[in-house]
């Protein structure tokens, strides 16, 4: 793939990623909105693979950096950095590689199976992953100990569950339009 395509989809989905941003977002007590940016951060690793995910949301986050409202709830700025949700913010960064990293495993995925492998694959990046982060985070910047931030992001798992499985129906149906749109294998 040439360069000019891959930073087309870098930039492509760091924009999809801010426009689940304009969702409102759900406020939590601990300081962690529930956000449907998450699933962003999930397509992004199962469709891009772990290279352009990362740079996908290093993007993201540089421009949020620089002061542009592109986080749920129209927030950015260096602020957000120092914030309880923190954590999850570099949970991104890792997670949607760690998608990228194991659809690539999974790579001769189809049908079915390729419904599984992005299921999967985002339970581990945009679960697991975000979640080691995000509950270091809450630990650092709300001064939590590890059971209670723990038991906080409990609250995240219902939700993310669904966004995983819409994750895995929405890749499945993009590469049975598109079959060789299959990025991660790059």
């Amino acid at each position: 793939m040439t360069s000019t395509r891959s930073l087309s989809y870098i930039a492509l989905f760091a924009a999809v990623i801010a426009v689940f941003g304009l969702i409102p977002k759900i406020d939590m007590p601990f300081g962690v909105p529930i956000t449907l940016q998450s699933l962003g951060i999930m397509l992004v690793g199962c469709l891009l693979g772990p290279k352009r995910a990362f740079y996908t949301v290093l993007l993201l986050l540089v421009a949020v950096a620089l002061g542009l409202p592109l986080l749920a709830g129209g927030r950015g700025g260096l602020a957000v950095f120092t914030a309880p949700s923190a954590g999850f913010l570099l949970g991104w960064l890792l997670g949607a590689t760690a998608c990228g990293w194991c659809m690539r495993r999974m790579a001769g995925a189809t049908g079915k199976g390729l419904l599984a492998a992005a299921f999967l694959s985002s339970i581990i990046g945009g679960i697991v992953v975000m979640y080691a982060f995000g509950i270091l985070g809450l630990m650092a910047m709300a001064h939590l100990t590890f059971a209670q931030a723990g038991l906080a992001v409990l609250v995240f798992i219902p939700g993310d569950l669904v966004k995983c499985a819409l994750c895995a129906l929405l890749v499945h149906s993009v590469v049975r339009g598109m079959p060789s749109w299959r990025l991660d294998r790059d």
